[in-house]
């Protein structure tokens, strides 16, 4: 499917980043292979309070894991959604009944009845783009590791 350019759009994008302090991530894992915990633990060493929404662990990353997101009990900023499609629509419910401000998909998460529910609840949505990823292209700390070298080089091995 193709996903529509509003879901997509950099100036949203930018402003999502900038403005959101608190970040549900739904569907967090503990297992530090997985890219979920490498994204949440990405977004925690830049400042955002990270809380995992996943009801299989109690504790991620060092804070207290929720069932779901009608039991987290602080304002949240962001949604970011690390689970299938399917699972969508009854997430941007959730989303919508605790008022968070964006509801965020990554990669492959695309599901239009998910993104017109939250939409319809005033939420801002991304779609099929990764919060770690377009947080380093924005901010300028963008390298294949995933983490700033502070340096630009075209030279193979880099510096002697």
């Amino acid at each position: 499917m193709n996903v529509p350019d509003r879901y997509q759009d950099p100036l949203t994008i930018q402003r999502v980043l900038h403005s959101a302090k608190t970040i549900a991530v739904v569907g967090l894992s503990n297992n530090e292979l997985r890219a979920s915990y490498f994204v949440g633990y990405y977004l925690r060493r830049h400042g955002y309070r990270v809380i995992p929404v996943n009801p299989r662990e109690p504790e991620i990353l060092g804070e207290t894991s929720y069932p779901s997101l009608l039991d987290v009990p602080v304002p949240v900023d962001l949604v970011n959604v690390f689970r299938a499609p399917p699972a969508l629509p009854g997430i941007a419910r959730e989303a919508v009944s605790i008022g968070a401000g964006a509801l965020w998909t990554q990669f492959g998460v695309v599901d239009e009845e998910g993104a017109a529910i939250a939409e319809d609840g005033g939420l801002t949505v991304i779609m099929d783009r990764c919060v770690k990823v377009e947080h380093a292209r924005y901010v300028g700390r963008m390298h294949w590791l995933g983490f700033n070298t502070q340096r630009i080089t075209s030279v193979r091995g880099g510096l002697q």
